[in-house]
């Protein structure tokens, strides 16, 4: 990122980047008290200091969580709860004075809410905050409002049980310094800072509107994450607001892994996120086993100040930085996510044993005679799902689908463990070599897991569909079934050709396996007519050495059984979302949105400049997406083109607020066929149970329980992502002077990035590797042009690169340009 103010100027290999010089730190006021306890040296920090007083308000409790108002005449309710979650946050107040320039921020705003940044930046500066240690926080409206924003973004609700959870790391009680809140000052608005490799930050606004810029000095007090209260001071060249810090309302990092360093006799610890542009200082006596170079996790025992940088002491030791499996272990930690199972979770897991008994098979459907199979890939072991078709009677035509899935509702119950730590993890995080569930494994890959052979309680959606692929009627029931097969989606795949025109014996495997896959081609056909999105993805499987080092990636290989499994998962999810909304059940929606205006704006604009035009004004529909995708499939530029298309659209969600699903062009949608490794479907599968004992489901707030869940699944995705860049890093690494054929893939004012055939790994071609000129991007930004040579390079454009540098930390990756491909 680059300030947006900054001039123009000529590429001529610049000098390496100074943001991570030390520098002195300014003489404390008299003032202000030093602290008692122990502290290094001291030594050059990494940015300068403002003149700022800062105060440590009296500790203040969020307010509780309200339980909503019982439903007038409803049904009974099943397993009532209510939240009665307390959190505690510390609060410092800040004030200084800090005009730096500003670079442009790149982080999509939410949806405005409030007034804009102008109103403040026109008001006075933020007097300072006196210290009273006996005056209570006043309790002020928007002292609630920002607890009640807290409490709805943190990664773990409160539980519904009254089960007293034991988990292991990386749970975490903050020390007491994180424990107070101090009410929002006048004038000033709320955020989380998003911090910068370089040193400098911005704050995304809870209200909305473009992120308000920190300098390097305004950061100083402050860490990637931290929810603040900030004041404009000014305006940048772009028109944008820099801002101040006027208290920190709650820190969000207690925990940080990094790697271990010494310099001059310090040590201190340099955090894995990036993001976090303040080194940990670690005290001699504070270091435990830890040895230089180590990847450790440090506890922040003091958190930054205007005057010093956070100090923490080392408490676990994670392993050597060229250990195996490191990247994963450091993600984990980094990214908070709960890996061991508390002890009496394992113990509720247990106590149910590794058989289906008759008293679990009491008052189902029994299911156990009909052909359905598991269609899954080689490495998957938490089967949740088992298909099996028929043609319907009559001479209409029509199908008879049955899609049963692992009953998990029947084992993690409410008011249980399984339930507490099912619903902290929300989901299971898969990474190239290995799984965290999200339920124990004598559940997730046995009991619960539908493995052939062997009886298993299921939930079944079991559907008429017409000849055109229009679901006209379905019921949902509790079923045992005994799995007649466990079938890899190549298998499946290479036996349907033959399938097509064989004659197999009702009611066998094969005669199941040849009508769904008639069925899948009439979904497919009704896909095309209701518009719904049909993206190509991009996702690489690994291969490993017997070191743990990456020896292939590939493309993976998505063949008509993935498609025909995905078309009989989405006509039993959608028939889900119907029939509890029909039910008036409470539940938790899957819910893609439609695209933001800013966001088609801007797409509009580079498509344009290609002659191409997306349908549907300023609402398009579904249809007019997959009209452009279909027309654009054929390009060389079609994999950048249908990424622009992907990310102007919002990302799905979770929330009892029915919305549709824009990508799939349905009504209603919902999670139901992966409760093994989902919690969403955990909730739904409840719901339908308490729907057919003509009851309503109820636990608490389902609003905030969608913001967790969704902030949850965005938490693996990220962790599982950067493990997955980190691996391709290495492996080029170890390609370094070695020519790859790529696609442009994105276009910014220093480069060009360019993502490589087959390993989908990216890089930067930076404007200095390019023939000397000076580069300025084009009017639609999706080209960069050298403005004496005319010599450009465009999004979509194929090109030769050289792997110039690599830097797995960070995942970095530097191509040199050789020519177009």
């Amino acid at each position: 990122m680059t300030p947006a103010s900054a001039p123009k100027t000529p590429v001529a290999k610049p000098k390496a980047p100074s943001s991570k010089a030390r520098k002195p730190a300014p003489v404390k006021p008299a003032a202000v008290p030093l602290a008692t306890a122990e502290k290094p040296a001291p030594r050059k920090l990494r940015t300068q200091t403002p003149d700022v007083a800062v105060v440590i308000e009296k500790k203040a409790a969020l307010a509780p969580v309200v339980k909503p108002a019982t439903r007038a005449k409803s049904p009974k309710i099943v397993a009532p709860t209510a939240v009665t979650e307390k959190a505690k946050t510390q609060s410092v107040a800040v004030a200084k004075a800090s005009k730096a320039k500003k670079p442009a921020a790149t982080l999509p705003p939410p949806e405005p809410t409030a007034s804009p940044i102008a109103a403040l930046a026109a008001t006075s500066r933020p007097k300072r905050v006196a210290a009273d240690a006996a005056k209570p926080v006043r309790k002020s409206a928007s002292t609630k409002a920002v607890a009640d924003a807290i409490v709805a973004t943190v990664v773990t609700v409160a539980k519904e049980a009254k089960v007293e959870r034991v988990t292991a790391p990386p749970a975490f009680e903050p020390p007491p310094i994180a424990k107070a809140i101090l009410a929002v000052p006048p004038n000033s608005v709320v955020g989380t800072v998003i911090g910068h490799a370089e040193g400098y930050g911005f704050v995304k606004l809870d209200q909305g509107g473009d992120d308000m810029y920190l300098s390097e000095d305004a950061m100083r007090a402050v860490l990637h994450g931290d929810r603040v209260a900030v004041q404009a001071t000014g305006f940048g060249r772009d028109g944008k607001a820099n801002g101040e810090v006027v208290s920190v309302l709650q820190r969000a990092n207690h925990r940080v892994v990094g790697k271990l360093r010494s310099k001059g006799g310090q040590w201190f610890v340099v955090a894995s996120e990036r993001r976090i542009n303040q080194d940990i200082l670690i005290p001699r006596t504070k270091l435990g086993k830890a040895v230089l170079d180590q990847i450790v996790v440090a506890e922040i025992t003091s958190q930054p100040t205007p005057y010093d940088e956070a100090t923490g002491e080392i408490v676990e030791v994670v392993g050597n930085e060229d250990s195996s499996d490191i990247e994963l272990e450091i993600a984990i930690r980094k990214h908070n996510l709960p890996y061991v199972f508390s002890a009496e979770t394992l113990k509720e897991a247990a106590a149910y044993g590794d058989v289906v008994t008759a008293a679990d098979r009491k008052g189902r459907t029994d299911l156990r005679e009909l052909a359905l199979v598991t269609i899954d890939g080689e490495t998957a072991k938490d089967f949740d799902d088992a298909v099996y078709a028929e043609k319907a009677a009559g001479s209409r035509g029509g199908f008879r689908l049955v899609v049963a899935i692992a009953d998990v509702s029947h084992y993690v119950k409410l008011k249980t463990a399984l339930d507490s730590d099912a619903r902290e993890r929300t989901t299971s995080v898969y990474f190239p070599r290995r799984v965290i569930p999200m339920l124990p494994e004598n559940l997730s890959n046995e009991l619960c897991s539908l493995r052939p052979n062997v009886d298993r309680l299921c939930m079944v959606c079991d559907m008429q569909v017409t000849a055109a692929g229009i679901v006209t009627g379905y019921q949902f029931y509790a079923a045992v079934m005994n799995s007649k097969a466990r079938l890899t989606y190549t298998e499946v795949a290479a036996q349907l050709p033959d399938l097509v025109k064989a004659k197999p014996k009702a009611g066998t495997i094969e005669a199941s396996l040849k009508t769904l896959y008639a069925l899948y081609q009439v979904f497919r056909e009704a896909r095309v007519l209701r518009g719904a999105l049909d993206f190509e993805g991009q996702e690489a499987v690994f291969t490993f050495n017997d070191d743990g080092s990456v020896a292939t990636i590939k493309p993976a290989v998505r063949n008509e059984a993935h498609k025909l499994i995905e078309e009989m998962m989405l006509a039993a999810n959608v028939s889900t979302g119907e029939y509890l909304a029909k039910a008036k059940q409470p539940l938790l929606f899957r819910v893609h949105d439609i695209p933001l205006p800013e966001k088609l704006a801007a797409l509009r604009a580079i498509l344009a400049m290609r002659g191409l035009s997306l349908g549907g004004g300023e609402r398009p529909e579904p249809k007019d997406y997959a009209q452009l995708i279909d027309a654009t499939r054929g390009r060389l530029d079609a994999p950048a083109l249908h990424t622009l298309l992907l990310r102007s659209l919002p990302q799905a969600i979770y929330t009892p607020d029915n919305g549709g699903h824009f990508g799939l062009a349905y009504e209603h949608y919902a999670h139901f066929t992966s409760p093994i490794r989902r919690y969403p479907d955990l909730l739904v599968h409840r719901g339908i149970k308490a729907v057919l004992a003509g009851k309503i489901y109820a636990t608490e707030d389902w609003t905030r329980l969608g913001l967790v869940c969704s902030a949850n699944e965005r938490r693996a995705d990220i962790a599982s992502r950067e493990v997955t860049q980190f691996l391709k890093a290495k492996y080029l690494e170890a390609h370094i002077g070695e020519e790859f054929v790529g696609t442009i893939s994105g276009v910014v004012a220093f480069g060009v990035f360019v993502t490589l055939d087959e390993t989908f790994a990216d890089g930067l071609i930076h404007a200095t590797s390019l023939p000397r000129d000076y580069y300025q991007l084009g009017r639609d930004t999706s080209t960069l042009v050298g403005q004496r040579s005319g010599f450009s390079l465009a999004l979509g454009e194929r090109v030769r690169v050289k792997i110039a540098s690599v830097n797995p930390d960070t995942a970095k990756v530097d191509f040199q340009y050789v020519d177009r491909a």
